[in-house]
């Protein structure tokens, strides 16, 4: 049988005790302390990256536009397929889309780090696809960049819809596929939003190969300048085939030149809109009278 403890030896023994416990508290504290640290370091060099990326094509003198984006948009139709147009030159005036009146026609002015546009894609796709896979309409994108200021200075709305010219350029018959894909990786507002090296990610997850040059258009932020100057245009000047409409938020869409005025995430809404915008063309005309047969 032990020795009963004396009361100093109890409370010696506590006290001891206690040190350990200290001890092993502030071995904790300070691994906890350097992972964190650690991570923001990560995440700080991750973000300077970025930015020396956003820095270096700010100064890049203005090159010709995306290919296939002539208007500033790229327009998707039948099965998927994209229009070709040629780059637009340097300093050079889009190319506006000729209306036509045997398919509807939607444009769709947005930014890929948007909540609402989010909301727009979730609530619409399936009909916007629907319509695409039929060849009922044409469906016309437009990236643009209205919320660089909540990307922490990495400018991710700009460096979005840059890579999404490149898919234009690269890989016109894939561009849904790789909006769609943006759209279901939607960044927060109030964060980096993704590395270019995650959005060449993202591409090749919507199965696109981008070999050929595509990486490097995005890595490189090839068509940010062409992008600011697209979204400048876009918020300044009457949209083509509009009453003087212009894209002064995102999502802004137009239907045969009618703006949607409804909520982004209402299906039903815009499926009523877009069928009484479209109903001119798909009414028939009433067959004109024959005319009455001559005495002579």
């Amino acid at each position: 049988m032990s020795e009963k403890l004396t009361k100093n030896e109890r409370r010696a023994q506590a006290r001891e005790q206690a040190r350990r416990m200290q001890e092993e508290r502030r071995k904790k504290e300070r691994l906890k302390k350097g992972l964190t640290i650690g991570g923001i370091i990560v995440a700080a060099v991750a973000i300077v990256a970025i930015v020396a990326v956003v820095i270096v094509n700010s100064i890049r003198p203005a090159g010709p536009g995306p290919e296939n984006m002539a208007s500033n948009g790229i327009v998707i139709g039948a099965g998927f397929e994209a229009e070709r147009t040629p780059a637009t030159p340097p300093e050079g005036e889009p190319t506006p889309t000729e209306p036509r009146d045997d398919q509807i026609q939607i444009q769709i002015y947005q930014d890929y780090m948007c909540p609402a546009c989010g909301a727009f894609d979730e609530a619409n796709r399936a009909t916007l696809e629907q319509l695409l896979e039929t060849g009922a309409a044409t469906v016309e994108v437009h990236p643009i960049s209205i919320l660089d200021r909540t990307s922490l200075g990495t400018k991710y709305s700009t460096r979005s819809a840059s890579a999404a010219a490149c898919v234009a350029e690269h890989a016109p018959d894939q561009f849904w596929a790789f909006n769609s894909a943006m759209f279901d990786n939607r960044p927060e507002e109030g964060t980096p939003g993704l590395t270019n090296d995650e959005i060449v990610g993202v591409a090749e997850s919507a199965g696109i190969d981008t070999s050929g040059g595509l990486a490097e258009c995005i890595t490189e932020g090839r068509f940010m300048s062409w992008v600011e100057d697209a979204t400048v245009r876009a918020g300044t000047e009457p949209l083509p085939g509009t009453d003087g409409e212009v894209a002064d938020r995102t999502p802004t869409v137009i239907v045969n030149g009618e703006r949607y005025a409804g909520a982004p995430g209402d299906a039903a809404g815009f499926q009523a809109f877009v069928t009484a915008t479209a109903g001119s063309l798909t009414e028939s005309p009433e067959p004109a009278e024959s005319p009455a047969p001559s005495d002579g």
